[in-house]
């Protein structure tokens, strides 16, 4: 499942696009500034970044300019989406690294529209498609695990599990990302039930699984 990270200081407005993207099929998650943004960066990268102008504690544009200079973020689609109805201001945010730009008020079809155009002209990965690393082979549509043409049984879990670290691979992935992830914001277990998880993983994938790196007193990898 593809995620969109949403920029937007008006919570009706954020509320909103959240609302209308997740009935389609995505996963959302809001910021009303730009330093929580930033932090959230720093453990999951998303698919897609809807990115209002003006922002409380930075400038939109100057936004678009950091994640443009970064080598982890600078192929994120962005789209831009602001009050400001001048040409001279469309101009600006696609010269400075925009994908697309709405202008406020808009429907949330066309939102939903947009993002998925662009999320097909940047080539990013759908929900559905077919992942692989190494020998592991992933069929999401399917919920089907694969080492070597031979299928892997894994529960419910452990299969989320499987494909948040492989969407993810090479970046590691906090104990308490994942533990949000696969388990949700509600869940009061104990983190112990993420590393039972992890070891049943392990076990399964065969040699496979020595690539779940544990990176200590942070979380794991895939690497």
């Amino acid at each position: 499942m593809q995620t969109i990270y949403i920029v937007e200081d008006d919570a009706n407005i954020r509320e909103i696009e959240s609302y209308a993207l997740t009935k389609n099929g995505f996963l959302t998650k809001g910021f009303e500034m730009a330093v929580p943004f930033y932090q959230a960066l720093e453990q999951v990268l998303p698919d897609l970044i809807l990115l209002d102008i003006m922002l409380p504690d930075e400038d939109g544009m100057n936004v678009l300019k950091k994640l443009r200079a970064a080598s982890t973020t600078r192929d994120i689609p962005v789209i831009m989406i602001t009050a400001k109805s001048s040409e001279i201001d469309t101009v600006k945010a696609l010269d400075n690294g925009a994908d697309d730009y709405i202008i406020k008020p808009f429907g949330v079809m066309e939102l939903v529209s947009r993002v998925r155009a662009l999320l097909r002209r940047s080539g990013r990965r759908g929900s559905d498609e077919t992942i692989k690393q190494g020998d592991i082979f992933l069929d999401p549509a399917k919920r089907i695990c694969l080492i070597q043409n031979q299928e892997v049984e894994l529960t419910y879990k452990e299969y989320e599990l499987l494909l948040c670290l492989m969407n993810n691979a090479g970046i590691v992935m906090k104990r308490a990302v994942l533990m949000d992830k696969i388990w949700g914001i509600d869940f009061e277990g104990e983190s112990r039930t993420l590393d039972a998880h992890i070891k049943s993983l392990r076990k399964k994938l065969g040699e496979e699984g020595s690539h779940i790196k544990t990176v200590r007193n942070v979380g794991y990898i895939l690497s």
